[in-house]
């Protein structure tokens, strides 16, 4: 990606940069100085072990806010100086300590600032709370004693900032760590969940008088593949807790599996999903600044999968702390580029089972030849790559262009393989985003699989056989997993349709609407829509119904909203499907047709027109600007 583009991303993702002037010294804060100032260490905190101490009702903690000196990535890597909280006598942690105590408890903390400047303390109060619940101010030096009930169960934070008003996305420097878990266990819930505490830091050290953008997502204090490995076994139940104290959204996905969403919340209150309600299935889960969720899941096949963020920018590999480009592992990534080139907000989960490790079941199954090729009109720095598909498996030429990629159109229950070709210049893979697929075929090069049987990257010239048999009907998407930021913006993605009779599957009545980003930096300020900036008119009937399968394959944009007008206003449509999951009877209501979408995320409606005439499809960032429209020409019966 041309390094103007990936600014651009950069600063759409994480909002706000440090400030606009570049400096010509560098300040204390930066890596080059860590040596010279001696500060100490700051430990990663996994989130597993609680501080304080508990009696009778009540849990004593005593924290204090300090500097330290701080490695995101590899501890050998260079770091950076951070205010970070600790227990009074301990180590620094990143997050800070976890408070963690049953609904009910009395928590009396003790609180001490020992930073050079004032210390605003927001998250130590009973729960729920107001919108405008003010933070206590702790001046530099002094100490503060605090008093709540710990109020309703929960996922909630505490965080600081060493100025009144800021918000999550100005906590980019010094401050962006000053955050920690804080959770409220119901009476008798089990407590064997992980706590994933979601980070952000920016800063523009300068390198050769030239300021450089540098950029750090995280989840409880590392990047990948730093980041601490999950382990568990087929069967378990996988309780995770994640919690945003970031400056962008996160749209978290999970490789090969649904997850259920128990709670949805915020620093101040948190909605807990009560078992009888209907449940909440999702494979990606779009998380934003200052919120949180908890889920379950049953893994019920062995392999190594992935937990990330969607929005691809922030998994693509960033300079160094102190601005330097990043180690290059020359071609070596086309072999591991899991662990090689990716970075962010990643954890590796790895399922265990005591049967053999060995690929899908050898059957009858319905073939599709699927060529990842070279398109017209590209560049070394800005290529154009496109699918095609050969239904009979035999290799038939086909011409450019191969933007949009074919929407693959598959039958539940029917056993598929799929050969993948490459022919294009540099290695790729292809991820079955949302199907329930083995592990060794999901696509992750290096990393999918297990045991001796990891998937491999598709070599230039290579082919790879991916095999599956769709469980449900549904709007899924297949895309590349290697150099995702270059090779999704060449136009390597799809949709993938899985339908209960293909033989009934009516194009007519079921629209695709994919939303990928331009090749070409130039065009940048706007989406692709289905391939294209200008997308074609299509016609409906009134009366009858159509089916939109709404698909955000952007790399950077998380807060896309689909709205669909008549006459300037919004229509009604009624909710199917996220994620290619049914919704239940209670979920699946009419509503406006209106709906915002991270990276990663799919959403289907039913929509029935009632007039006539011009109706218009728009896709609008998060800031309301217009991205692509397209025009729907409703008739008479």
């Amino acid at each position: 990606m041309r390094p103007t583009l990936l600014l651009r991303c950069l600063i759409a993702a994480i909002y706000v940069i440090p400030t606009a002037e570049p400096r010509a010294a560098q300040s204390p804060s930066e890596t080059r100085t860590i040596s010279e100032l001696r500060v100490e260490h700051v430990s990663i905190n996994d989130n597993r072990t609680a501080a304080g101490a508990f009696d009778r009702g009540t849990l004593t903690i005593r924290l204090e806010a300090r500097e330290g000196e701080w490695h995101p990535d590899g501890d050998a890597d260079p770091g950076v100086v951070v205010n970070a909280f600790a227990v009074v006598g301990e180590r620094l942690q990143v997050p800070g300590p976890l408070v963690r105590v049953a609904e009910g408890t009395t928590i009396r903390a003790t609180i001490r600032n020992r930073l050079a400047e004032p210390l605003f303390l927001h998250g130590f109060h009973a729960r729920p709370a107001a919108d405008a619940e003010p933070p206590f101010v702790i001046p530099a030096g002094a100490v503060r004693q605090i008093e709540f009930t710990a109020g309703a169960p929960g996922t909630y934070f505490y965080w600081a900032a060493s100025t009144q008003d800021v918000v999550f996305p100005q906590r980019t420097g010094k401050d962006s760590q000053l955050s920690g878990a804080l959770i409220v266990d119901a009476r008798g819930a089990p407590t064997s969940d992980r706590v994933l505490v979601m980070t952000s830091w920016v800063d523009s050290p300068v390198v050769d008088g030239v300021p450089v953008f540098v950029v750090r997502f995280l989840i409880n204090g590392k990047t990948w593949p730093y980041t601490e490995r999950l382990t568990y076994d087929v069967g378990d139940t996988v309780r995770l807790r994640v919690m945003n104290v970031g400056g962008a959204v996160h749209p978290m996905h999970l490789h090969g599996f649904y997850f259920r969403v128990n709670s949805r919340g915020n620093e101040r209150t948190d909605t807990v999903f009560p078992p009888g309600s209907s449940p909440q299935f999702v494979n990606t889960e779009r998380l934003p600044s200052g919120q949180t969720f908890s889920l379950t899941w049953i893994p019920t096949r062995p392999g190594n999968w992935l937990f990330h963020c969607h929005d691809i920018v922030h998994t693509e590999r960033k300079p160094q702390l102190d601005g330097r480009p990043a180690p290059s592992p020359g071609d070596h990534h086309a072999v591991n580029h899991a662990l090689e080139m990716m970075a962010g907000p990643i954890v590796g989960i790895t399922i265990r089972s005591t049967a053999a490790a060995t690929p899908s079941e050898t059957m009858e199954r319905r073939t599709l030849h699927l060529v990842a090729r070279v398109d017209a009109g590209g560049t070394d720095v800005e290529p154009a790559y496109g699918f095609s598909l050969d239904e009979s498996g035999r290799d038939m030429p086909a011409l450019p262009p191969y933007l949009p990629g074919p929407t693959l159109v598959l039958q539940r229950g029917e056993p598929v393989s799929i050969t993948i070709e490459n022919r294009l210049p540099e290695a790729t893979a292809v991820h079955w985003h949302g199907i329930e697929v083995d592990s060794y075929y999901d696509g992750v090069a290096g990393f999918a699989g297990r045991d001796q049987l990891i998937a491999p990257a598709i070599p230039p010239g290579g082919t790879f056989e991916a095999r599956f048999t769709p469980p449900r009907s549904g709007t899924f998407i297949y895309h590349t997993h290697v150099n995702e930021v270059r090779q999704l913006q060449a136009g390597l993605s799809g949709a993938l349709i899985v339908v209960d009779s293909r033989a009934a599957y009516d194009p007519s009545h079921d629209f695709v609407m994919l939303v990928t980003t331009p090749r070409r930096v130039a065009d940048a300020d706007f989406v692709l829509l289905n391939g294209g900036l200008t997308p074609a008119a299509q016609e409906m009937r009134v009366g009858e119904r159509y089916r939109l399968r709404f698909i955000n394959m952007h790399t950077y944009r998380p807060n896309l909203r689909m709205r669909l007008l008549r006459d300037g206003h919004l229509a009604s449509w009624r909710a199917l499907a996220k994620d290619g999951m049914d919704l239940p009877s209670d979920q699946a209501v009419v509503g406006p047709s209106e709906v915002q979408m991270g990276n990663g995320e799919t959403y289907d409606f039913e929509f029935v027109p009632e007039t006539a005439g011009e109706h218009r499809l728009e896709i609008r960032g998060g800031g309301g600007a217009l991205l692509a429209s397209m025009a729907i020409q409703v008739t008479a019966k």
